[in-house]
């Protein structure tokens, strides 16, 4: 198989120049090919360069505002922050936001982000590892639009409703958890199509209500919560949570507002940020000290934390660069080429 070996910032260059050609405004486009490039580097290609064509078709459909500039409000005196996201992605939102969530967590112990009309394609871990990142332990949501039966439903009313959390550890990669509430996220299943591979059993069930391992068939019908009704449940707080109290739209609503799954979903986003030291603050014991034996534990039982293996990978990209097979350099030339007019 003939590939290509790109430099990290030589790929984040090349994103940023299809989202260009597609009229985003810088506020945009640098953020957006960040959050694709750094899914690349990871190895998770399912919230990598394949994304970049549901964003451009979001945009030319008119779901989202290329040139948006989100908008911070402080709520002096809160412990919540807000960004408008004027209608554009949720990346550049995130980022606006962050400073000013840190510094409120740090001041209060706690403190929350709340990010509204904003269009997320991505994963969450890049926003976790940005609240870690200032040595905070972070918790983030979304709903998305409604593709997940609850269990022992037969119609779509959740959505694959993210979830992450991190915590900041000294000198080492933070500890990172990033899931979909559904058994799989919708990308893994829409790559099982492209690669005309059946889907394992329990992901899916058909328009009718049935058991599938067809794919397409699962794209018509509906995905299913990973561990029954406990995933149900955790899907129905993170839109209770991250859609009705932040004042956003819930999966259903997305649903209605968009008229497909082949866009970029529009909502909200929650992300809380926490200072371990002022949790911890007269009690024995330093809380990171502590985390560390109880990873080295998990570690010594021959278990391995989460992320390990896309931090290892992101290693393996910094040193040695990001490799493409030909038919994503080509995929990447023709929407560079062609813009907009490269999607339907």
């Amino acid at each position: 198989m003939t590939t290509t070996t790109l430099k990290i910032a030589d790929l984040q260059s090349r994103v940023e120049a299809i989202f260009r050609k597609a009229g985003l405004n810088s506020v945009q486009f640098e953020a957006l090919a960040r959050v694709i490039v750094a899914g690349e580097r990871d190895a998770c290609k399912s919230h990598g360069i394949y994304r970049i064509e549901g964003a451009l078709r979001t945009v030319k459909a008119g779901k989202v505002k290329p040139d948006a500039v989100p908008v911070l409000d402080l709520n002096e005196g809160s412990a919540i922050v807000k960004v408008n996201a004027d209608g554009g992605f949720a990346n550049p939102a995130f980022e606006l936001g962050l400073p000013a969530l840190a510094e409120r967590a740090r001041k209060l112990g706690i403190a929350a982000l709340v990010i509204n009309d904003c269009t997320h394609f991505s994963a969450l871990w890049p926003e976790v590892e940005g609240v870690t990142g200032k040595g905070l332990a972070g918790l983030v949501m979304c709903p998305s639009y409604a593709t997940v039966a609850p269990t022992g439903g037969k119609t779509p009313l959740l959505g694959t409703n993210p979830f992450a959390f991190g915590w900041p550890r000294v000198d080492a990669s933070p500890y990172v958890f990033d899931f979909a509430t559904s058994v799989a996220a919708r990308g893994e299943i829409e790559l099982h199509r492209r690669a005309g591979k059946p889907l394992p059993e329990g992901w899916a069930i058909d328009a009718q209500g049935n058991p599938t391992t067809d794919p397409e068939a699962a794209l018509a019908g509906a995905m299913l919560p990973f561990g029954g009704h406990k995933g149900a449940a955790i899907g129905t707080m993170i839109e209770l949570l991250a859609g009705i109290m932040i004042g956003d739209l819930t999966s259903p609503e997305v649903l209605d507002y968009l008229g497909t799954t082949t866009l970029a979903p529009f909502h909200g986003e929650l992300i809380i940020a926490m200072s371990p030291q002022a949790f911890a603050q007269g009690r024995a014991g330093d809380p990171f000290a502590r985390a560390e034996v109880l990873f080295d534990a998990i570690v010594g039982s021959g278990a391995r934390l989460p992320s390990q293996r896309r931090f290892a990978a992101r290693a393996k990209s910094e040193a040695d660069g990001i490799t493409l097979t030909a038919a994503e350099m080509e995929h990447l030339d023709r929407l560079l080429d062609k813009g907009l007019d490269a999607v339907a």
